[in-house]
């Protein structure tokens, strides 16, 4: 059974859980999310094709994040097996849990939450077409036919990343009413202290750095049509 640490007494300092790069792009997803659905409902194709590939960015540094950030950030940190899930549910101390990071479904819900956001934006590359409007910068690689089959996909599949939101919003909803503020440390980076727990330490500027080098670097391969892919 998972049992989960004890809030540590009065006086103690904040435990650090969360990096400020992992907190940009944690809150900016949600923004690039809304600007894209109001660019293609009011037809802004030029500006929705940019912001595409700002998220794409974005994603692309996440996942390497996920592999040389600090511990909460990392997929093995909150990554676990279905036996873990199981006991975490079972127990039903949701509301209750003091592990730093996310919980073992919460560490599931980001990963799908990233993987349709990485889906969507992937079928945008290839989306549009070529004799009416904008198309993504990958459509040269995929027949029209093929291309509009994707738009359509690449239409309706937004209202899966709009059903996993809300659903996203009704567990941050259920926690704080179990007083497990969710919110409070995304913002600040800290959360209450916790017994026998550190903090994530100081954050790895020359990792981040290069995580940010590849990530920019693949969105501008990608924007202007992966060559010599195109």
């Amino acid at each position: 059974m998972i049992r989960p640490l004890e809030p540590a007494s009065e006086g103690h300092r904040d435990v650090r859980v969360w990096d400020p790069l992992l907190r940009i792009a944690h809150w900016s997803f949600p923004l690039i999310i809304l600007m894209m659905w109001w660019t293609a409902e009011n037809s802004k194709w030029a500006l929705h094709r940019q912001t595409g590939l700002v998220l794409l960015g974005l994603l692309t540094f996440r996942f390497v994040w996920g592999f040389v950030g600090p511990k909460t950030a990392r997929f093995s940190d909150f990554i676990k097996g279905p036996g873990t899930v199981l006991s975490y549910l079972k127990a039903g101390r949701g509301g209750e849990w003091t592990r730093i990071g996310h919980s073992p479904l919460g560490g599931w819900s980001t990963l799908v939450l990233l993987s349709v956001m990485l889906a969507q934006v992937s079928m945008g590359l290839f989306a549009g077409d070529p004799y009416d409007g904008m198309t993504g910068p990958l459509n040269a690689l995929v027949g029209v036919q093929t291309a509009d089959s994707i738009t359509q996909l690449h239409e309706t599949f937004f209202w899966v990343i709009a059903g996993l939101i809300a659903l996203h919003l009704a567990a941050i909803t259920y926690y704080a009413v179990k007083g497990n503020d969710l919110l409070g440390p995304m913002v600040s980076g800290h959360r209450p202290p916790l017994s026998g727990v550190a903090g994530i330490g100081p954050t790895p500027w020359v990792r981040a750095a290069l995580a940010i080098m590849v990530a920019a670097g693949f969105a501008v391969w990608i924007a202007y049509g992966a060559s010599p892919l195109t």
